[in-house]
């Protein structure tokens, strides 16, 4: 039986996904020293991404995980999985020009083929359902779809259906939306049970995976070391994986993401036809605004609502009131309906919002900043990386060719000029 959201498994932080669950098998924090041919740091989807990859080539490899399997975002998100990035096509276009951008493109559709391709190998029952649309809330955001629509089938051959409003309220029974962007590849999942479905094949695979085993070292040499309180494991290569939880490893790679709080909410389990009401089509839904809303049904038929970022590492004042609010906002249906509970955890940005993948030095690699858009680049991110450290760099070195600079400010201005600027962007989303 699933223990309730306020008694999550021991480990874990409360939410929908923890009581959705039986309790996760725990596995031994690191004791002593050891060799491994890679040593991960963090079992998050990118670490335990790589880590399948890995193993799969017949590699030794151990993950150091400071708290539990997918205790981070891995296992807390909005569960879409979808292509691209957390920044706009154009945007690499920018950084990279736009053949470049199209390699990146086409990688990240091989890591949504990947994640289905790991669902259907490991039989992890992780409730996929298909499709995802970005929706508009004014004419400008509705042309701004338009154009993304033709640019993605000219440039990307990634054609996607326009919706206009009446073909939208017939999948998305909301008066708040007037067009949307259909894309039938996507999908969403619930992320713990893949993050830890993804775990117990790596595992099967013969991956030693230790919990409550944070690295407090990194040493670098010919031979790579991760230390912890308790242990050391010695690899010829190693994987940096811990995105927004990354302390104290390594300060480059720490001043070039901004670790932001992001919030998901359940209402109560609203039963088949309800729920069937809001979203005919099982499919997830994000808005379009900078400060976005992005919705979905649960397999037991309550609505997953997130939002409300925070830039300020706090969590907003009366999150869970003013979450309801959009929600109500978003379906006016649901006036009589709160969310049971609202859980959230740190996602890692960047400056430009374009993925930073690469190296530390010729044994070290290291994936970060999938800012929120991650359940499928993440599996991408580990594999590219799995595939360096075999010899076939090709991929990552696509990805390490996007310039990345650190956030201004330092230490202690870097997250008040965040809060700033973001502050700018959220009053652009209201004047529409």
């Amino acid at each position: 039986m699933p223990v309730s959201i306020q008694n999550p498994p021991a480990g874990y932080r409360p939410s929908w996904y923890t009581s959705s669950i039986p309790p996760p098998v725990s596995l031994p924090p690191l004791a002593g020293s050891r060799q491994a041919d890679v040593v991960i740091l963090g079992a998050g989807l990118t670490g335990l991404g790589a880590a399948v990859s890995l193993a799969q080539q017949g590699l030794e490899v151990v993950v150091l995980e400071a708290q539990r399997v997918g205790w981070g975002a891995s296992g807390r998100n909005g569960g879409q999985a979808l292509v691209g990035f957390g920044c706009d096509q154009q945007v690499l276009e920018g950084l990279t020009g736009q053949a470049h951008a199209r390699v990146l493109f086409d990688y990240s559709r091989q890591g949504l083929a990947l994640l289905k391709q790991r669902i259907d190998q490991f039989q992890i029952d992780c409730q996929w359902r298909p499709g995802a649309a970005d929706v508009a809330i004014s004419a400008r955001q509705a042309t701004g779809l338009q154009r993304q629509a033709e640019r993605m089938a000219a440039l990307y051959d990634y054609p996607l259906q326009l919706w206009d409003q009446a073909q939208l309220q017939a999948q998305v029974a909301s008066p708040r939306f007037i067009a949307g962007l259909f894309d039938a590849n996507a999908g969403h999942l619930h992320p713990l049970r893949y993050v830890l479905g993804l775990a117990r094949a790596a595992r099967q695979l013969g991956v030693r995976i230790h919990e409550h085993s944070a690295v407090t070292r990194l040493e670098h040499g010919r031979q790579v070391r991760l230390h912890t309180s308790h242990g050391c494991i010695t690899a010829p290569f190693a994987v940096i994986a811990g995105n927004a939880l990354l302390e104290g490893i390594d300060p480059g790679l720490e001043k070039r993401i901004m670790p932001v709080g992001t919030y998901v909410g359940a209402t109560p389990p609203l039963g088949a036809e309800r729920a069937a009401g809001l979203i005919a089509n099982d499919i997830a839904v994000a808005d379009v605004n900078w400060a976005l809303d992005y919705f979905r049904l649960s397999a037991d038929h309550r609505l997953l609502f997130g939002g409300m970022a925070s830039y300020s590492a706090l969590p907003p004042p009366g999150l869970q009131a003013a979450m309801t609010r959009r929600m109500h906002a978003v379906f006016p249906q649901l006036a009589d309906v709160g969310l049971e509970n609202v859980w959230g955890g740190m996602i890692d940005i960047t400056r430009n919002r374009a993925p930073h993948f690469g190296r530390l030095a010729a044994n070290v690699y290291f994936a970060q900043g999938f800012c929120g858009h991650g359940v499928a680049a993440t599996g991408m991110a580990g594999d590219l990386i799995a595939r360096a450290i075999t010899g076939q760099a090709e991929g990552l070195d696509a990805f390490a060719a996007i310039r990345h600079q650190p956030f201004p400010g330092g230490r202690l201005l870097r997250r008040p000029l965040l809060v700033a600027a973001m502050s700018w962007y959220k009053l652009r989303d209201r004047l529409g």
